[in-house]
């Protein structure tokens, strides 16, 4: 292991190991499921407010396995090896965001198709909406790795995280779930803005952590 490539595949290979690819889909479907049975059968409001409910179903997904990302390699001495052996913090936090979005984002994008039809989505929004999740996801992973590692090592992590990681996305959540154009553009600049800084602070937060 050695390398971006190489961690994030490290990345991908634990979330596969440990059910961490199917158990955000799960989650995200199972939202999906009960959601009408909160708000009724109408099939009028469903299709309305089916885009909210995808995307909400999406953020909780991408929290699920925060405490995973960060957390166990700083125990087990995996982060120190990679400052021994020269690697940048941010870049090891960068490679950690690409394989937890990999483990997650296209997954969830596909499992939106499914989720479109249990809410009766119409397929015009159904495209917007995937679109939406294919630029705003990797702000979601951006966002839950730099979540864990600034709570890695604390006494109730997974619910200090939500706490922290919820009100950071609603970014997301606002302009992933707009109309028009100009709502992609800004969901595409907050993304980005979360990609380009959350690995700093990921970075910042593993190398105190191992001191």
């Amino acid at each position: 292991m050695s390398g971006f490539a190489g961690i994030a595949w490290r990345e991908l290979r634990r979330a596969w190991a440990s059910g961490g690819v199917l158990l955000p889909v799960a989650f995200f479907l199972l939202v999906t499921i009960l959601f009408p049975f909160a708000v009724g059968p109408d099939p009028a409001l469903l299709g309305r407010i089916a885009g909210g409910v995808l995307w909400s179903a999406a953020l909780l997904a991408a929290l699920l396995p925060v405490e995973r990302l960060v957390g166990p390699d700083l125990e087990a001495g995996v982060l120190d090896q990679l400052a021994v052996r020269g690697l940048p913090d941010a870049m090891v936090a960068l490679a950690k965001i690409a394989g937890h979005w990999l483990g997650f984002g296209p997954p969830l994008i596909a499992a939106s198709v499914i989720a479109a039809g249990l809410l009766g989505m119409p397929g015009e929004a159904l495209a917007r909406t995937m679109l939406a999740l294919a630029i705003g996801t990797p702000g979601l992973a951006a966002l839950a790795v730099a979540t864990g590692a600034l709570t890695a090592g604390l006494r109730g992590a997974g619910a200090i995280a939500g706490l922290v990681m919820l009100p950071l996305a609603l970014p997301l959540l606002i302009f992933g779930v707009g109309e028009g154009p100009g709502a992609l553009k800004l969901l595409g600049a907050v993304s980005l803005l979360l990609l380009a800084g959350a690995p700093f602070v990921a970075g910042a937060a593993m190398r105190v952590g191992r001191e």
